[in-house]
C-alpha cells in the first residue's frame, strides 16, 4: 500500500509538472508586435506622370506597341503620382546601376527604418537577440544582417538570418520564423527588416511581360518588433494568433509564373506570366485549408459543411454566395497584399469582400505602389490612421510572392487608440480616393473602348529635347 501510494504520489507530481511546463512554455510561445515603421522616401524620389514619361522615353528599345502597352498598363495600375523610385532611376542610370546604387537604397531604407523604431519604442539595438532581413533581389557580401549588425554595434551572440528570393511574401516568411524561434528561446526580442531592391533591378528591354514590373514595382519597406517577453505584453500592438506557410513550387507553371530572367537581348528583368492568377489561386486555396480551422468558429465551419454536403447531393449550381464561408465570423479586418489592382480584386472576389474591405489595400497601392515585401505594412498603417482598428479585432494578412507562395497571418490587436498616421500623416485626409485612374492619360494620351492611343505626340523629338 505504501510503495502504491509512492508511485501515485510520483504520477500525480508529473502531472503537475507537465501540467506547469506546458503553461510556461505556451506563455512563452506568444509573439507580440511591439511596433513597426514604414519608410517614406524624400519628395524628390517621387515617379510622378512627367518623372515616368521621362523614364519611359529614354529605352531606346520600345516601339510604338510597347508605348502603348506602358502607358495602358501606367494608367489601370491603380498607383498615383506619389510612389517613390530608386534614385538612380530618376537620375537617369538605370541602365547602368552600381552596387553602391543598391547598397545606398538598401542602407536608407534599413536604417531609416529602425532608427526611428528603436526611438520609439525605447528598445536599444544591443538588446536584440534575433535579426531577420528579407530582401529578394539583393544579396551582398557581407549580408545585409552584417551590415545592420555593424551599424548599430549589435551584440556577438545575436541570431541573425538573410533571407533572399522569396518574393512579395518573404516579411510573413520572416515573422513565421521568428514565431518558430520564440517555440525554443525565450524572453526574446527580434527585429524583420522587409524591403525590395529597386535601384539594381529596373528592367530596359523591350519584352511586355517583363516591363509589368517597372509599372508596379516601387521604393519602400518595414521594420517590425517583435518579442515573447510576457511582460512587455501590455505595451504590445498586436498579437500573433498563427501564420500558415503554403509553397506550390513543385508545380512547374507555379514555378514559372514569377521569375527574374534574362531576355534574348540580356536584359535581367522579372518575368510576370499569364499562368499567375492561376498559381496564386491555387496556393491560397492550399492555405486556407489549412488556416481556416484555426480562425473561424466551429458552428461556421459545421455550417459550411452541412451546406457543402447539401449542394453535393442536390446537385446546385458551383459556388452560391449563400453557401460560401462567412470569413467576418471570425476575422474583422483584410490586409491584402497590394501587388497590384488585378490582384486586389482577385482576392476581394474570391472572399467576397466589400469595397471598405478592399479600401486599405487599394489606397496603400495608389500612394506607394507595390512595395514587394514591404506592402502589408502600408495597408496595416493605413488601417491604424483611419482609426478602424479597437482592441480584440483580429487582422488577416494575406500575402503572394515568387515560389509559389501564399503566407498568411492572423494577428489580435491588443488595444484601443491605435491611431498613429505613421508615413500617411501628410496625406490620411485625402484618402480614400474614389478616382484611382492614373493622370497619364490626361497628359499624354486618350482611352478608347480597347486600348490608349497616343495623340499628338513625336516621341523622337520629345527624346532629343530631353
Amino acid at each position: 500500500m505504501e510503495f502504491l501510494m509512492i508511485i501515485c504520489s510520483l504520477f500525480i507530481c508529473s502531472l503537475i509538472s507537465y501540467f506547469f511546463n506546458m503553461v510556461f512554455q505556451k506563455r512563452n510561445q506568444h509573439c507580440y508586435m511591439l511596433g513597426y515603421e514604414c519608410f517614406k522616401a524624400a519628395d524628390d524620389r517621387k515617379l510622378d506622370t512627367d518623372a515616368c514619361l521621362k523614364v519611359v522615353l529614354r529605352n531606346k528599345n520600345l516601339g510604338l506597341e510597347q508605348y502603348r502597352f506602358l502607358l495602358k498598363t501606367i494608367v489601370s495600375s491603380g498607383l498615383g503620382e506619389e510612389t517613390y523610385g530608386p534614385r538612380n532611376v530618376l537620375d537617369g542610370r538605370e541602365e547602368f546601376p552600381s552596387e553602391n546604387d543598391a547598397l545606398s537604397e538598401m542602407d536608407e531604407i534599413m536604417f531609416g527604418t529602425l532608427d526611428c523604431l528603436f526611438k520609439k519604442t525605447g528598445v536599444s539595438p544591443s538588446e536584440i537577440d534575433i535579426l531577420v532581413v528579407d530582401v529578394s533581389l539583393f544579396s551582398p557580401s557581407p549580408s545585409l544582417t552584417s551590415r545592420i549588425i555593424n551599424r548599430y554595434k549589435m551584440r556577438e551572440n545575436i541570431k541573425s538570418f538573410n533571407l533572399s528570393g522569396m518574393g512579395c511574401s518573404a516579411s510573413m516568411v520572416a515573422i513565421d520564423l521568428v514565431q518558430r524561434l520564440f517555440k525554443t528561446y525565450k524572453n526574446q526580442l527580434a527585429i524583420v527588416v522587409s524591403t525590395e531592391s529597386i535601384a539594381r533591378h529596373w528592367y530596359c528591354g523591350k519584352e511586355k511581360s517583363m516591363m509589368l514590373s517597372n509599372c508596379l514595382f516601387r521604393s519602400g519597406g518595414c521594420s517590425v518588433l517583435l518579442t515573447n517577453k510576457t511582460k512587455l505584453k501590455d505595451r504590445s500592438l498586436f498579437k500573433l494568433n498563427c501564420a500558415v506557410r503554403t509553397n506550390i513550387g513543385y508545380d512547374d507553371e507555379a514555378y514559372g509564373c514569377c521569375m527574374q530572367v534574362e531576355d534574348q537581348e540580356g536584359y535581367q528583368g522579372f518575368l510576370l506570366t499569364k499562368n499567375l492568377t492561376k498559381a496564386a489561386g491555387k496556393a491560397f486555396a492550399g492555405n486556407l485549408k489549412i488556416l481556416l480551422p484555426k480562425i473561424l468558429p466551429v458552428w461556421e465551419l459545421l455550417r459550411y459543411a452541412i451546406s457543402t454536403l447539401g449542394r453535393t447531393t442536390l446537385k446546385l449550381g458551383q459556388n452560391p454566395r449563400s453557401l460560401n464561408l462567412n470569413l467576418k465570423c471570425g476575422v474583422d479586418h483584410f490586409c491584402l497584399h497590394p501587388g497590384g489592382r488585378a490582384v486586389i480584386d482577385g482576392l476581394g472576389k474570391s472572399l467576397g469582400l466589400n469595397e471598405y474591405d478592399l479600401e486599405p489595400s487599394r489606397m496603400a497601392l495608389h500612394r506607394f505602389g507595390n512595395t514587394s515585401a514591404g506592402g502589408l505594412w502600408y495597408v496595416l498603417s493605413y488601417m491604424e490612421a483611419k482609426k478602424r482598428l479597437k482592441k480584440g479585432d483580429k487582422i488577416f494578412m494575406i500575402s503572394l510572392g515568387a515560389g509559389f507562395m501564399c503566407n498568411n497571418s492572423v494577428w489580435e490587436v491588443m488595444k484601443d487608440g491605435l491611431e498613429e498616421s505613421r508615413v500617411w500623416e501628410d496625406c490620411i485626409d485625402v484618402y480614400p480616393r474614389k478616382d484611382l485612374l492614373n493622370p497619364y492619360a490626361e497628359k499624354y494620351s486618350w482611352i478608347n473602348d480597347e486600348c490608349l492611343n497616343f495623340v499628338r505626340l513625336d516621341w523622337k523629338t520629345l527624346y532629343q529635347s530631353m
